[in-house]
């Protein structure tokens, strides 16, 4: 009977502790999705850079060293109804900040496209309300 109540005591012990570490194991959340860039600059186009836009999504810098043009696209984290978007794309050398995209968009805006051979660009939009902006990068 010793045996039994030893063997009784050791399996709650060990099953408390099993379900301790069970209540007090944070649950499993999944991670939030972060939109990856989908190529819409064309060919001959590499990602230099990249910032998140709050949860919404994420614009991308890209660069094609045979053109020497940057190209910009920001790419929702989620496709779904129409939101408002808005990219700019400028040399960071001038005042002229004619090169955007803005509208209603499910997935995407852009792409758009500066020359930038040997200078810096600036880059900045905003997603359904989130802004996103990014001075004097990439330069070269």
């Amino acid at each position: 009977m010793t045996h039994i109540k030893r063997a009784l005591a050791v399996a709650a012990v060990t099953g408390a502790g099993a379900a301790a570490l069970m209540v007090a194991a944070p649950a499993a959340s999944a991670a939030p999705s972060h939109a990856a860039y989908n190529g819409a600059c064309g060919s001959g186009y590499t990602v230099v850079n990249s910032t998140e836009v709050g949860d919404k999504g994420t614009a991308y810098l890209t660069y094609s060293s045979t053109t020497g043009k940057n190209c910009l696209v920001a790419i929702r984290n989620v496709a779904g109804e129409p939101v408002p978007m808005t990219i700019y794309l400028s040399r960071s050398d001038t005042e002229i900040h004619n090169i955007y995209d803005s509208g209603d968009y499910r997935s995407y805006a852009g792409p758009i496209y500066t020359n930038a051979r040997g200078t810096c660009v600036d880059w900045w939009g905003w997603i359904d309300g989130v802004r996103f902006e990014k001075a004097n990068t990439n330069c070269g």
